[in-house]
Order: C-alpha cells, then structure tokens, then sequence
C-alpha cells in the first residue's frame, strides 16, 4: 500500500482542529497516512500549539489558502514517490467514521494513474437547509464535476506535481486546480466529508451561498481572483462588524 500525507491548511483553527485530526487518528495509528503537515498562515490562536502536540510538520506561510495549500504541498512532496497520495483537507472538515477504508480502496483502484477523488459534501447540521445545500452540492459535483476544497481532494503526488500543483491564490484556487485535473479525470471517493456550517448559520443559507455563487460567476467570467478575494473579505468583514455590533447590542439591552 503506498503511503498517504495528509496537508492541512490553517489560520486561527484551534476551534475546529482537534476534531479534524481526531478522525485522522484511526487511519495514522494503522500506518495508512505517513506525515502530516500543517500550512499555516499566521495564526495568533491556539492552532501552533495543537499541531506540534500532534505532531504536525509546521509549515508557516503567508495567509490565503491558496498561498498556504501550495507551501504545505511543497514539504509534503519533498522525498515522496511518485506514486505516493497527497490528500488537502480544510481545518473546520472532518472525514465520517470508516473514511480510510474508501481511501485505500481508491488508492488501490486508481494506482499509477491520473486520478484525484472528492468526498461527499455534508455539513454538521441537521436543519432542512442545510440538507438542501447538500443536495445542491451533490448535483453540482454529478452535473459539473466541481467539487470544492470543503470536499477535500485525494490526488497521487505525481499527478500533482505535473499539474503544477495548486496555485497561490487566495481565492478559487480548488476550482482552479479541479479544472486542470479536468472532469474525466476527477473521481468522487465512497465517504462523506463533514464541515462546519457556522459562517453558513451566520451569515444565512440562502444569502452566502447566492454571494458565493455571483463570486463563481465572476471567475469564469474572468475577473481577477485577486480581486474577488478582497471582496470576499470585505463581505467577511461586515458580517463580522455586524454580529460584534449585535453582540455589544445585546449586551447594553442586559438588566
């Protein structure tokens, strides 16, 4: 069996990466996943701390995932065989009980050969839109083949490094690469990958995915990545400003 590193991407993730890990735990105890490796872009939080207690291999980079993706490739390849697998998992992303059985099965299936999987898009609420959202997702990946990053991506190392890998962008870098691999040659792997929906309940179903969809829009059309990134965070920004201004509300209104 070849062996399998696992490159996570992380700022101010000390909220949700513990759970991350804790599913990868299984598959590092029986020897399937090797090194592990954490890109991080800055965090000021508690993130460093965890990762060095689990062993992580620290790669520190400039913030964007992109940016960070492509650094913490970089380690993870340093050495490794070509018929090795890379998998690029987000920090608030946890793969369901029995993901490492799907994952040999795929490595065994697609040995040698210019495959990358996806996992099955779910989220960790039970609320009808959030199932909605699944189901959108679902189709989106049968219809189109365009997974997100959410989804993680399973990809052997040399089919990586001769695609050139992920670009360093800060936004759109999954669909970047996914359209590279190309839809033949994308493959979706036999388990779910469950993220969190937080900014989904902040920010509302409907309204982020709307927002995020007039962003995908724009791409093809062919904006500037740059450029939508700087409006994805200003989006990010006020709805962050919002809910503090919320917050200190409440907090006034308080007998």
């Amino acid at each position: 069996m070849r062996q399998l590193t696992i490159v996570i991407p992380a700022l101010n993730a000390a909220a949700s990466l513990p759970e991350t890990f804790a599913a990868l735990e299984p598959a590092i105890a029986c020897g399937l996943v090797s090194h592990w490796v954490l890109a991080d872009g800055g965090s000021s939080d508690q993130t460093l701390h965890f990762a060095r207690s689990r062993g992580f291999d620290i790669v520190r980079s400039l913030p964007g995932r992109g940016v960070q993706l492509a650094a913490g490739a970089a380690r993870a390849i340093e050495g490794m065989d070509e018929d090795d697998w890379l998998l690029f998992l987000h920090a608030d992303t946890r793969l369901e009980a029995g993901w490492a059985r799907a994952v040999k099965a795929f490595m065994t299936a697609h040995a040698g050969a210019d495959r990358a999987g996806y996992f099955r898009f779910a989220l960790d609420d039970d609320s009808p839109a959030a199932r909605r959202l699944e189901r959108f997702v679902a189709a989106r990946c049968a219809i189109l083949r365009l997974p997100y990053g959410d989804q993680g991506l399973l990809i052997r190392a040399g089919f990586y490094r001769a695609l050139g890998g992920y670009g360093r962008m800060r936004l759109f870098e999954d669909v970047d690469l996914v359209r590279r691999i190309g839809s033949r040659r994308l493959v979706p792997v036999s388990a779910r990958a469950i993220t969190s929906a937080q900014r989904f309940r902040e920010e509302g179903y409907m309204r982020r995915s709307a927002a995020n969809l007039v962003l995908l829009a724009r791409y093809f059309l062919g904006a500037d990545p740059e450029t939508l990134a700087r409006a994805y965070q200003a989006r990010r920004r006020r709805r962050s400003d919002l809910a503090s201004a919320a917050s200190h509300t409440e907090k006034d209104s308080a007998p």
